[in-house]
């Protein structure tokens, strides 16, 4: 089961699933950057250019980056 509920009621993520979350939250985080907001360190959007090999403005990674989760079936 991809996330577990614990005896205190908390819930965790575990196997495979922890990947394709992460892709998510990289791409709701990307989101909200075109969005406007900041935040420390590094940017979202920097992560999925390097790591996926995206070019373009911060709207045409996001969408590159959607149709890329949809083509290997992740949200």
């Amino acid at each position: 089961m991809p996330i577990e509920t614990l005896s205190d009621g908390s819930m965790i993520i575990t196997g495979d699933s922890i990947d394709v979350y992460r892709l998510l939250a990289l791409k709701h985080a990307l989101k909200l950057e075109t969005l406007g907001m900041k935040r420390r360190g590094r940017s979202v959007f920097s992560v999925i250019k390097q790591e996926f090999g995206l070019k373009g403005s911060k709207i045409q990674v996001l969408e590159k980056y959607t149709e890329l989760l949809k083509t290997h079936g992740i949200g």
